[in-house]
């Protein structure tokens, strides 16, 4: 009998993925404290740093002891995180403030403020063209910051509200188009779209991840779906079952896994090696941890979130309020495997 190499190695990845997925567990807690409300947070693996954006500020964290490093401050309501490849600079959407907030990654000291479009929420570094994508949730637009001499040089419209961008080291952009459950491609040389891909079974696409090496896109939605999407095509590949109100994604290259953090209070494990994306694991994490970090460096997961108090009474303008944050509350988890 004959083997396939392709399809034995294929097999091991399946079997040894599903092993390391069934041990994840939250391993640590750590209490950052504070008031307020929070949005994405990135890990720099390099470095063992946590960056998360907490109302007007961006915590740093420490991860190798959860200890706080020290936070860039004096922003109006932070939403997102990007890194230079130089390892000296970061990049912050401060949304409140319609602005790209430059700082030092040595001191966190602020650099540069540089308007950009309106509530700037979602934020990546793009390497081939050294440049920064804010996309901007009120304006429908992509600003985009030259790097160099910290100046916005195109402002691209685009079809309907962006959310969550991913840069794919090649010279291309994606972000998900929540009102339109779509996912647009930009050039990033060019400052243009060259394609518009509908997300069938996918509504309100928010958080996204990528797999540079498999050229996937992995868009969560809201109906408890994840949408894996081919980057090259926008073929849809498949749909996962995730759980409910998820805000952000990860992908772990090593093992094929693919996460989605849900604001119900889980995390959900996807086996992106296997046909059909069967999901391996569901974590119990907390209630409002909706967004996340993935360290490839350790295999770690960080999520945020706090405890909550009433939420406000309804406004015509805010139909659906948030439960309130309680102060000091705002934490940390970090699920490991065992």
């Amino acid at each position: 009998m004959r083997l396939h190499l392709g399809a034995v190695a294929a097999t091991l990845l399946s079997v040894a993925t599903a092993a390391v997925a069934q041990n994840y567990h939250i391993a640590d807690q750590w209490k950052i404290g504070g008031q307020g409300g929070w949005d994405y947070l990135l890990s720099d693996d390099a470095a063992h740093r946590l960056y998360i954006t907490h109302n007007s500020r961006v915590e740093v964290v420490d991860t190798t002891t959860g200890k706080p490093i020290g936070a860039i401050t004096g922003l109006k309501s932070t939403h997102g995180v990007a890194l230079n490849t130089d390892g000296k600079t970061g990049y912050i959407s401060d949304g409140a403030g319609n602005a790209i907030v430059v700082f030092n990654r040595e001191d966190l000291s602020v650099l540069a403020t540089v308007p950009a479009g309106t509530n700037p929420d979602g934020i990546a570094f793009e390497p081939v063209t050294k440049t920064v994508w804010a996309f901007n949730g009120r304006s429908k637009n992509a600003s985009v910051l030259d790097t160099t001499s910290n100046t916005i040089i195109a402002t691209i419209p685009l079809p309907g509200k962006p959310e969550f961008p991913q840069a794919d080291g090649r010279g291309s952009v994606f972000v998900n188009i929540e009102d339109k459950n779509e996912i647009v491609k930009l050039d990033a040389a060019s400052h243009s779209i060259v394609a518009t891909w509908p997300l069938q079974g996918c509504e309100s696409p928010s958080g996204m991840a990528i797999d540079r090496g498999g050229h996937r896109l992995f868009s969560v939605c809201d109906g408890g779906k994840m949408a894996i999407i081919d980057s090259e095509s926008g073929k849809l590949l498949g749909l996962a079952a995730i759980g409910d109100s998820p805000d952000a994604a990860g992908f772990d290259p090593k093992h094929g896994l693919a996460f989605s953090s849900n604001g119900d209070g889980t995390l959900t494990i996807v086996n992106a090696a296997k046909p059909g994306f069967p999901v391996l694991q569901t974590v119990k994490t907390a209630k409002g941890a909706r967004t996340m970090a993935f360290d490839a460096s350790t295999g770690r997961v960080y999520l945020v979130t706090a405890q909550f108090g009433p939420a406000p009474a309804a406004t015509a303008a805010m139909p659906h309020p948030r439960p309130s944050v309680l102060p000091d509350s705002f934490a940390v988890i970090a699920v490991d495997r065992k």
